[in-house]
C-alpha cells in the first residue's frame, strides 16, 4: 500500500509538472488540483453515477463468471460439446466486443441491462478460457489413482478436477475484475442516461474537462478497489 502511495504521488507531481512547463490550457488538461477541487464539489453528482456504473459492473461480473464456469465445466465433461463450442468461442473472439454495443443498446434498450451484457461479454471468454485450460491439467497422477479406485467420470470431475482447477478460475476472475469495467463505460458511451461513462460524455460536450477528468479517477479507483477484492476473496478461498 506504501508503494502504491508513493506512486500515486509520483503520477500527480509529474502531470502537474506537464501542466505548468507545457503551459497546456485547463481545456485540454486541467491540473490536480483543479480536478481534485471538482471532485469534491462535486462528489454527490459524481458518487450518484458511479453507483449506478458499480452495479452494472458488479451484476455483470457475477453472471458472466457464473456462465463462464458453467460453460469450462461443460467443455471439460464432454467431448462433444468441446467439439462444438469451442469453435464458436474462438470465433466469438474475431468480432470486436465494441463493436456488439450499439446492437445490445437497440436490443436492451438505455437501461441497466446493456450495461450487464457489456461487461459478461467482455468477461466470459477469458473466465471461461482459464477455467477450461485449468480443467484439462489435472495432475494426471490424481486422475489414474480415481480410476483404479473405480470413481465415475462425474465424480472424478466434481471431486478432483474441479478442485484442483480453482486457482485457474480465481486467474480468470482476476482479469475479468479489471475488464468488467471497461465494457460497463462502453455500454455507457454508445448510450445511456446515467454512470461515469455518460457522465464523462456529458462533461466532455459541455467542456467541462475537470469533471470530466474527475470521472475518470474515480472509475480507476472503482475499478482498483474491484480487482483488490476479487484478489483477496480469491486467496481466502482458494490459494491459501
Amino acid at each position: 500500500m506504501p508503494h502504491a502511495a508513493g506512486v500515486a504521488l509520483l503520477g500527480i507531481l509529474a502531470w502537474q509538472a506537464i501542466v505548468t512547463l507545457a503551459g497546456l490550457p485547463r481545456f485540454i488538461l486541467p491540473g490536480p488540483l483543479a480536478v481534485f477541487s471538482t471532485l469534491w464539489t462535486s462528489r454527490n453528482l459524481i458518487a450518484e453515477h458511479a453507483l449506478i456504473t458499480a452495479i452494472e459492473v458488479l451484476v455483470g461480473l457475477g453472471l458472466g463468471a457464473a456462465l463462464g464456469f458453467a460453460t469450462a465445466i461443460l467443455l471439460a465433461a464432454s467431448p462433444l460439446a468441446r467439439s462444438l463450442l469451442r469453435p464458436m468461442l474462438v470465433f466469438s473472439q474475431a468480432v470486436p466486443v465494441f463493436a456488439l454495443a450499439p446492437i445490445l443498446t437497440l436490443w436492451l434498450g438505455y437501461g441497466l441491462w446493456s450495461k450487464v451484457a457489456m461487461a459478461l461479454l467482455i468477461i466470459y471468454f477469458p473466465v471461461t478460457s482459464a477455467f477450461f485450460d485449468a480443467l484439462m491439467r489435472t495432475p494426471p497422477g490424481w486422475l489414474e489413482l480415481a480410476r483404479i479406485m473405480n470413481a465415475t467420470p462425474a465424480r472424478i470431475l466434481m471431486r478432483i478436477r474441479v478442485p484442483a482447477a480453482m486457482p485457474g478460475f480465481a486467474s480468470g476472475l482476476r482479469l475479468a475484475a479489471v475488464y468488467a469495467p471497461i465494457g460497463a463505460i462502453i455500454g455507457e458511451w454508445v448510450g445511456a442516461s446515467q454512470g461515469l461513462g455518460y457522465l464523462m460524455l456529458l462533461a466532455n460536450g459541455r467542456a467541462k474537462i475537470d469533471l470530466m477528468f474527475a470521472a475518470l479517477i474515480v472509475l480507476a479507483v472503482l475499478t482498483l478497489l474491484l480487482h483488490a477484492a476479487v484478489d483477496a476473496i480469491c486467496r481466502r478461498l482458494w490459494e491459501g
